[in-house]
């Protein structure tokens, strides 16, 4: 489907309709690069749905009504273990098994009668002290010397809204009416410094500090933050491990995301751009849309 009918479409639609489970195209891919001995990453794509099961019924399969396995929500998590040292790669599958565990069960939080808005966030928040405890006790239970971190940012969709959990440097752009925006902030030392006037935005991406992280699960420090969005259309989303963005400019993302065609093809596109570029770093990406069908 060209970009022009692609438009046409959401134009002619209803916008404000959930997006059907066949109107979602979304992507993840994960890759060792060309230098590092193990793929410390890791990525997670769930959709999560209402489910009835029947345990028991007279009515005949002609007199039950069709039971529609409806998705209330979808989850998408990158995660990537800091520094490439020692349990880098567990505290990254940690991270992503126990945030799995909690979301779901933050949904209940969600749907009570008496929800709110804040208390959604602060059980989102909670999944990130969940995570960093579950990563601490692992480190614990392996006598990993020093410390054993990761990095987490994870996409939360139920519509109409979308929820952003952050820490570390992993980042979520957001593609949208042809502009790209980061919208997560890198929570590092060489950013800290950017927001006190003490580096500048060039002097900070050369700098030793890019990369030093301020803020991860199972490090010194955890400062989870949660933003929440409008979900829409015409968006869309990329997650990714700064294996990419080490080597592929936000420039070079923009023009691959616009001519996309599909997720797994840009996705793959992506990962070869960060491979040629010199890929010193575990590469995961994760691409994802609504895309109308007739």
């Amino acid at each position: 489907m060209s970009a022009t009918v692609g438009k046409s479409l959401i134009d002619a639609m209803d916008v404000n309709r959930k997006p059907r489970d066949d109107e979602i195209d979304v992507y993840g891919i994960t890759h060792r690069g060309k230098v590092r001995e193990e793929n410390q990453d890791h990525f997670l794509l769930s959709s999560i749905h209402k489910h009835v099961e029947i345990l028991s019924t007279s009515l005949t399969g002609r007199q039950l009504l069709p039971l529609a396995d409806e998705r209330v929500a979808f989850l998408a998590m990158v995660a990537d273990g800091v520094g490439g040292g020692e349990g880098g790669e567990e505290a990254s599958a940690t991270a992503l098994q126990n945030a799995l565990q909690y979301v779901v069960k933050s949904m209940d939080c969600y749907y009570r009668s008496d929800a709110s808005e804040t208390a959604f966030i602060e059980a989102l928040q909670e999944t990130a002290e969940a995570c960093h405890r579950a990563v601490v006790a692992r480190a614990r239970e392996e006598g990993v010397e020093g410390t054993m971190a990761t990095t987490l940012t994870l996409w939360f969709g139920v519509w109409p809204w979308y929820y952003l959990l952050q820490v570390g440097d992993s980042r979520y752009y957001l593609w949208r009416e042809g502009a790209l925006t980061q919208v997560s902030r890198d929570q590092t030392i060489a950013e800290e410094l950017v927001e006190k006037g003490v580096f500048t935005r060039a002097v900070a991406n050369r700098s030793q500090f890019a990369h030093v992280l301020s803020s991860s699960i199972g490090g010194e420090l955890t400062m989870p933050v949660v933003t929440r969005l409008r979900a829409d259309w015409n968006n869309v989303h990329l997650l990714c491990s700064d294996g990419l963005t080490k080597h592929v400019s936000d420039e070079q993302i923009a023009n691959r995301l616009s001519t996309m065609k599909s997720a797994r093809e840009t996705a793959e596109l992506l990962l070869q751009d960060a491979l040629d570029g010199g890929g010193s770093d575990n590469i995961t990406i994760i691409l994802g849309r609504a895309k109308a069908r007739d």
